[in-house]
Order: structure tokens, then sequence, then C-alpha cells
């Protein structure tokens, strides 16, 4: 008579996970010493078997083997987490969304300039906060501060981490304990759910609402007016847009009642930009020069987006109020490095240059790029793969539209040629989970029961990376 296969206790299975000192002791491991540290292997094992130790706690059902515990079994399995261990888990992955500032990817990527005085910069000492010129202590706000008022023409300028802090340091200095006007249609909320009204509170400011969401006049900002306001603030709606019946105060008249009450005005910009994109057939946007031109008391806005630099909160006005906001204690915990203020000022370099600008900063380079450029491209890898991937493979070559993202231009539809990818035997969500598996990841949207590969933010090189990214993951 046939006897039922012998069933081991979840303890019994437990007991036979090999201890971390057998496994050390293995040929497999030994090998592995060689190539990889101490430590490293030691942690790699003690999460192994952490993990073995969870699988077999939450499994169900009752076991009729205990093989696969073995020394050897382990040990053979040991190298990928290893591999995993030491790999760092920041990556660089292949933007194939077609949308230029993606917050989740790191935004705004750094003109070949930056890179190379960033590694300069890196890699030894450097004048951060030393004047050179008289041998003493500087300030590090130096290295950005003349070229910042050369190229928008503010009185002064000074840098922070981001526009958020920028904002913050402005409303904590100047109306900390005071109220502070806002409009209601302007209370927006950016990346993070970070939303003004938190920023206002955390400052010490106390927000005032005037207006309505879709309309705010002048009147409803003078009849807020207290011997309590502190300051007027305008927020640019850079990642929404009101339509239909709205109406919304002119900067220039917020100034002037500003001015008529003694009141300071300031302007968050969110996405500030140094070049007109109407000169691109583009919508036009409120320059930072044009801004600057209003008289606005203080003007803040981001380095890594239209900017095209590194993360940054740039702050821009008048002198004797940045004087107030660069002496504020809050001010030291919201600083810029070395590594940031090396690529902030190669970046401002490049726009020195007005006529060579939009070609040496990549963010510029890809919302100015022609249709003619990314359909050439997209033509040829539809081709590629048509030829070379299997038949249950559908490529198409489609019309669509990237977006500049960012919170910036919301409103901007950029026309674009995407390669579209459907296949017969794999599921659309499959495809692009299969895609962000790959070395490097790419990321790609599904669209319309598609996944969707746009090369407007894809390097010319990266093309050939993922023709075979693909050709590998569809294989069989």
């Amino acid at each position: 008579m046939k006897q039922p296969p012998q069933e081991y206790s979840t303890q019994e299975r437990l007991r036979s996970i090999p201890s971390v000192e057998r496994i050390l002791e293995s040929r497999q491991v030994k090998e592995l010493l060689q190539r990889y540290s101490r430590t490293v292997v030691l942690k790699s094992i003690q999460k192994k078997l952490e993990k073995m130790r969870k699988e077999l706690l939450d499994a169900r059902e009752p076991a009729t083997e205990i093989a696969p515990l073995t020394v050897e079994a382990i040990a053979c399995a040991l190298e990928e987490e290893i591999i995993s261990c030491a790999t760092p888990h920041l990556e660089r992955v292949i933007n194939a969304t077609g949308i230029i500032l993606h917050t989740n990817l790191g935004r705004s990527l750094l003109p070949e300039a930056s890179m190379a005085h960033l590694k300069d910069i890196a890699l030894a000492y450097s004048n951060l906060e030393y004047d050179l010129e008289e041998g003493r202590r500087g300030s590090r706000y130096s290295h950005v501060e003349g070229l910042l008022g050369e190229l928008t023409g503010a009185e002064a300028a000074f840098v922070v981490n981001n526009n958020a802090a920028a904002v913050l340091l402005a409303l904590n200095t100047l109306a900390s304990g005071k109220e502070v006007l806002v409009s209601r249609g302007e209370l927006i909320e950016i990346g993070g759910s970070f939303r003004i009204p938190d920023i206002m509170k955390r400052s010490g400011a106390l927000m005032v609402e005037v207006g309505t969401t879709n309309k705010t006049h002048l009147s409803d900002y003078e009849e807020g007016i207290t011997d309590a306001t502190a300051l007027l603030l305008k927020v640019h709606t850079s990642n929404y847009r009101i339509v239909g019946f709205t109406a919304e105060v002119d900067l220039t008249r917020l100034i002037e009642l500003g001015k008529r009450y003694h009141l300071p005005v300031v302007n968050d910009l969110g996405s500030g930009s140094l070049i007109d994109f109407s000169r691109y057939g583009l919508t036009h946007e409120p320059t930072v020069q044009e801004v600057v031109e209003t008289g606005v008391d203080v003007i803040t806005f981001s380095g890594d987006k239209l900017l095209g630099g590194p993360q940054a909160g740039i702050i821009l006005g008048r002198k004797q109020i940045l004087e107030k906001l660069k002496k504020n204690p809050l001010n030291r915990a919201l600083r810029i490095d070395k590594l940031t203020l090396a690529a902030l000022e190669t970046t401002l370099r490049i726009y020195r240059d007005p006529e060579t600008v939009s070609g040496k900063i990549p963010t510029l380079r890809m919302i100015t790029l022609p249709l003619e450029s990314i359909e050439k491209r997209a033509r040829e890898l539809t081709r590629n793969l048509q030829t070379s991937l299997p038949d249950h493979i559908d490529v198409q070559l489609v019309d669509d539209f990237s977006q500049v993202g960012g919170g910036a231009l919301p409103s901007q539809q950029l026309p674009t040629k995407v390669i579209a990818l459907r296949s017969t035997k794999v599921a659309v969500q499959e495809l692009e989970q299969r895609l962000r598996k790959v070395t490097p990841p790419i990321i790609a949207r599904i669209n319309k029961d598609q996944v969707r590969i746009d090369l407007r933010t894809v390097s010319e090189q990266d093309d050939r990376v993922i023709e075979d990214s693909l050709k590998e993951i569809v294989s069989g």
C-alpha cells in the first residue's frame, strides 16, 4: 500500500535552516568572499535566512520536503542577494514617459558643463565661503548673486534649498505672528501634498483668504487689510488653470496697493523661466525678468524646473528686504551646499548667451525639440522593433502629446510621436512592468491599452538600449 508523503511541521522546517556559520564554511560562499567583502556577504546571508523564516511562518500548506533548505541551495542563491545589497538604491532610469520635468524621476537633467564643474568641486576643497581677494571668510551666496542680478536685473539675490523653503523663509521673516493676504484661487498644492496654507502655518504667519476661487478683485485685498497685515502674497498657479468666469488681480496693481499701504508684496513664481517660450511657438509665460521689472519686493522660484538646473529656491528682490531674510536663523537650516552651488552657477552662466542656451540646457532642449526630430528617431526605432520583435507584439507609430511637467506650463501640450506597443500574449500592464525590471529601468506610460514610449525625454544613445531591452523581455 502506498504511503502518504511525510509532512514536516513549521518548527521542523525552521530547525532545518542551516546556521550562518555553516553557510560561511561552504565552498560556494568562500568563493563569494574572494569577490565581495565579508560584511556584505554576512548581511546578505542574514537577509536571505530572515526571508526564508518569514516564508515558512507564512506558509499555510504543510511541506513534504526540506531539500531546498540545504546549505548548497542557499549558497547558490546568495550572489543575487549580494549584488542587490552592494548596488546603490538610487539608480539611473530611462524616462520614456515624455514628461520632461518628471518630479518622481528627478526633474531637470543637468547640463554637461554643470556636471564637469560639479566633479571638480566634489573632489577637492573650494572657496565655498572664502574670499580669495581678501584672504578671509566670504559668503557662499557670492558665487551666484552677481550672476542672478546680471541675468534678471534684480537688485539683490540669494539661494536656499528649494522654492518651498524660499517661500517659508520670506513669510517667517516678514510676517511671523502677523497676517498675510492671499487670493483663495491661489491656494495651490504642489508635489508631495505640500500646500500654501501649510507652509504659511509653519512660517508663523496668519493666512487671510480674499476673494473667491474663480474671482478675486483688488477691492477684496483692500478690504482685507488691517493693522495686523504684514504683506500681500501672490502665488503663480503654475500647476493648473482656472478658466471660464474668472478674474485675478494683476501683479502691478497689487504692488501699487502695497505701496499705498506700505506693505511688501511677495510673488511665488513656482517655475520661473529666464527665456520667453513664445519664441518657440509655445504659450507665453511671464519671465523672471518681466516680473522683476514690475518692482515687486520679493520673487521666489525653483532652480530645477524651467531654469533647468539643480534643486534650489531662488530669491530675488529689494536688497533691504533680502538682507533680513539672510539674517534669519532659519536660513542656516535651509541653505544650499557646495555641490548645488557649483551646478547652479554653471547653469546660470550658460544663460549669458541667449542664442545657444536652449541647446545646452537639457530641459530647454527637450521642451523646444522640433516634432520632426522626434518623428525621425521614433520612425527608425519603430521599424527596427517591427523587424526584430515576435509577431505577438504589435508596434505602431502614433500621434500623442508630451508634457512639460513639474507644475510648469500645465496647459501647454507638446505634439510628439510615440512608439505604441501591444501584445496578444502579454498584458499591457505586465509589459510595462517588465520594462521597469530591466537594467537600466525603462519608465514608459500606458494609454489606450498600449505601452507608449516617447523619445522626447530619451537621449539618442538610449534608443538602442530600449530596442535591446524590449527584445530581451519579450523573447520566448
